[in-house]
């Protein structure tokens, strides 16, 4: 693999490889198995896959978690060298590349705008567009890999993609978990001792929400859900939604839920002084 940090030399490499089509898979760094599968799904359908490893700080609307943000390049780089070939190319660029000037664009995802991530974290989506956005300008990838740990996320690519008209074809891979079923995630390793002990809870709230779907209204569902992660010390639930995947809008019961759709139960937990998100598919 090739390690580039500016955005001319990227260009001319992957002219210069004229191969298609062209994976990306964009990343904060701090990477872990979730990360790879991405990595691994892209290469088994691209003849070059484009890593990129950027802590955007327009989608944090916390100093402090941005601050905070786990940065581990040499270690990614030690992951991804067992992963990507010789063609591919990790690009880590620093915020003058990407940000070359003021970003002012405001992007409008109508309710998703409105909903989980969206109301708890205000302006964070318009900050994975504009990063987003850029990453494919700079790429031109055929493909991109994102994770459904970041439901909401994957939901907001997608709507980008319809907006813009661009010919990107997204692809979302599978939560890869941990062997108590929390799902992984950068900010795992931030995580204390105990709480970490205790983390594997939000993923039995959700697996036991999703049984309960059939035969209870969704706020009976979350008052469960609350109760069963909110009962460990140092736990709290910031939200719990039922929604389908597209406008993610939440529903209350069964009866609202259509044929054709595919629903996920989506969590936001405090965990000690770490937030985690994670959701699971509801069978109709």
């Amino acid at each position: 693999m090739r390690v580039i940090k500016k955005i001319k030399k990227l260009r001319n490499q992957l002219r210069k490889l004229h191969l298609s089509p062209v994976g990306l898979v964009p990343t904060m760094g701090a990477l872990h198995m979730g990360h790879i599968s991405l990595v691994e799904s892209a290469v088994s359908g691209c003849p070059v896959v484009v890593v990129t490893i950027y802590v955007n700080p327009a989608q944090f609307n916390d100093g402090k978690d941005l601050e905070n943000y786990p940065r581990t390049v040499e270690d990614d780089l030690d992951l991804l060298c067992r992963a990507l070939r010789k063609n591919d190319i990790v690009f880590i660029p620093d915020d003058s590349e990407i940000y070359p000037g003021e970003d002012n664009r405001v992007f409008r995802f109508g309710n998703l705008d409105n909903v989980m991530e969206a109301v708890h974290r205000p302006g964070h989506f318009n900050g994975v567009a504009r990063v987003v956005s850029r990453l494919f300008e700079i790429v031109d990838p055929d493909v991109a890999y994102f994770g459904l740990k970041d439901f909401q996320q994957v939901a907001v690519v997608k709507s980008l993609v319809a907006q813009t008209g661009s010919r990107v074809r997204i692809e979302a891979g599978p939560t890869v978990r941990e062997h108590d079923g929390l799902a992984m995630s950068s900010r795992n390793r931030l995580l204390g001792p105990e709480i970490r002990r205790n983390a594997g809870v939000i993923f039995t709230a959700l697996s036991e929400a999703a049984k309960m779907v059939r035969d209870h209204p969704v706020d009976k569902i979350r008052d469960h859900v609350i109760k069963k992660i909110g009962d460990l010390p140092g736990f709290s639930v910031e939200y719990f939604e039922i929604a389908d995947d597209t406008e993610l809008v939440p529903v209350t019961g069964t009866v609202e839920m259509q044929a054709g759709k595919r629903y996920f139960g989506c969590i936001a937990v405090k965990a000690g002084n770490v937030r985690l998100i994670d959701n699971i598919e509801i069978p109709l």
